[in-house]
């Protein structure tokens, strides 16, 4: 595996498929050969198909944050070959969320102290170990974090293009204003603490405004080096 691992990460409406798919174009431009890798893949893998069914309000059984974090990481180690062909073939690969996404959302779910054993913190360290460790998922060489205030995310969400597996306007996780909340305080705490190696924070409102993808995702580029 040679290719250079590019984590896109923030939360829902953060614009993260749009800078990763521009930021690949840019690369690319420049003579740099570059893929984009989405996660959850939903038609791809088993984990994927299951998130989908749960995300779309379709499962019999609420999933408990233990569990939807182990559908996250199948999904991703059922795409172990393809991340490695990709790398393999790519001189930079971007994922459109990886392992810090998992983390993030699942502890938003737990909470501080709240159902499971230890909170947050306890979990987020039980998820990189599941997915590094026990799965054997390569850790990226930089993760940037899209910050976008909540009330801006919440707009763009609700721009989104139909999704794959849910006809609604918000999906589960989406619909949870006090999840996204949650989510933003996370992923800036783990921007912070450097977890899973490098990051960066980006924001994607500037005087009020949103910045251009063009102008974030050259930034971007130009933390790859």
């Amino acid at each position: 595996m040679t290719g250079f691992l590019l984590a896109i990460e923030g939360g829902d409406g953060a614009g993260k498929a749009t800078a990763a798919a521009e930021v690949a174009a840019q690369l690319n431009a420049a003579g740099r050969s570059a893929t984009v890798l989405s996660f959850p893949r939903y038609a791809d893998t088993l984990g994927g198909h299951v998130l989908g069914e749960y995300l779309g309000g379709r499962l019999p059984h609420a999933a408990s944050p233990r569990a939807a974090a182990v559908l996250y990481a199948l999904d991703r180690l059922e795409s172990a070959g393809v991340i490695a062909a990709a790398a393999a073939s790519h001189d930079v690969v971007v994922f459109d969320r990886y392992i810090a996404s998992n983390m993030a959302y699942q502890a938003a779910q737990a909470g501080a102290g709240g159902v499971e054993a230890g909170g947050a913190d306890a979990l987020m360290t039980w998820i990189a170990r599941l997915e590094v460790e026990q799965f054997g998922l390569p850790l990226p060489d930089l993760s940037v974090y899209l910050d976008t205030p909540a009330d801006v995310a919440r707009g763009l969400i609700l721009r989104k293009r139909k999704r794959s597996y849910t006809d609604a306007a918000l999906d589960t996780y989406e619909a949870d204003m006090a999840l996204q909340g949650r989510v933003r305080d996370n992923y800036a705490a783990m921007a912070k603490a450097g977890l899973l190696g490098r990051w960066a924070t980006l924001p994607t409102v500037e005087a009020g405004a949103l910045r251009p993808p063009r102008e974030i995702a050259a930034a971007i580029v130009g933390l790859v080096g």
